[in-house]
């Protein structure tokens, strides 16, 4: 009875854990706004951030 307790508690500990999952934010084109900055040299990440879009 013991094992099967165990056993049951390994399982649910890897199904809470496989459901976590990790949400990454990034503009359209993929990039970060802090990486499409360095790529065009700009001096601010402002205009690459997903809330800045419409403002241009």
């Amino acid at each position: 009875m013991k094992a099967i307790h165990k056993i049951i508690g390994v399982l649910f500990a890897v199904a809470l854990m496989a459901s976590c999952s990790a949400n990454y934010h990034a503009n359209k084109n993929g990039v970060p706004p802090g990486q499409a900055k360095k790529i065009t040299g700009a001096k601010s990440a402002k205009a690459y951030a997903p809330g800045q879009q419409n403002k241009n």
